[in-house]
C-alpha cells in the first residue's frame, strides 16, 4: 500500500526529539546510529553516535527522524521531508520523474544497503521527498 509519512531532520539531537515524541505518542522507537552502520567509513568520527535512522511506529502512526542532513546543510525550514513508500517498481518510477520534474534532484533512485530503491529530490516548490520501494516488503 503506498504512504506519504512525515520524515524530520535534526541537527544532532534526533536520539533526544525521537525519545521525547515517544514519551507522548507511545509506541516502538527504533534507532540505527551511523556507528555499525554500512556508512560508518563514509561519514565524519565526529557523527558516529548520531542517528542515521529513527522509526517510531504505533498503530497506524509512522513518523521518521534522522541527524543526517543534505548537501546544504542543516537550515531551519528544511527539516522535515515528504516519505512515500510506493508499492511497486514502476509506482516509484513514475512518481520520482513525475514528482521531480522541475525541480532539484539530491540523491538519484538506486538500491540503498537496507535491500530497497531509494531516491531525494525537492521539488519545484521546494518541497522535500524521499521516495522508497522495498520490494521485499509484504504488499
Amino acid at each position: 500500500m503506498t504512504q506519504i509519512n512525515a520524515y524530520l531532520n535534526f541537527n544532532g539531537n534526533c536520539r533526544d526529539a525521537m525519545n521525547f515524541y515517544k514519551e507522548c505518542l507511545g509506541g516502538e522507537l527504533a534507532l540505527q546510529a551511523v556507528e555499525g552502520s554500512p556508512i560508518e567509513a563514509q561519514c565524519p568520527p565526529a557523527i558516529k553516535n548520531q542517528v542515521l535512522h529513527a522509526s517510531l511506529m504505533k498503530d497506524a502512526i509512522l513518523l521518521m527522524g534522522s541527524d543526517m542532513v543534505g548537501p546544504d546543510g542543516f537550515i531551519k525550514g528544511n527539516t522535515m521531508s515528504l516519505s512515500l513508500n510506493c508499492s511497486s517498481e514502476e509506482e516509484i518510477n513514475s512518481f520520482f520523474s513525475t514528482l521531480s520534474a522541475g525541480g532539484k534532484i539530491i540523491h538519484p533512485l538506486r538500491v540503498e544497503f537496507w535491500g530497497a530503491i531509494f531516491g531525494v529530490f525537492t521539488d519545484k516548490f521546494g518541497v522535500r521527498w524521499m521516495l522508497n520501494y522495498d520490494k521485499n516488503a509484504k504488499q
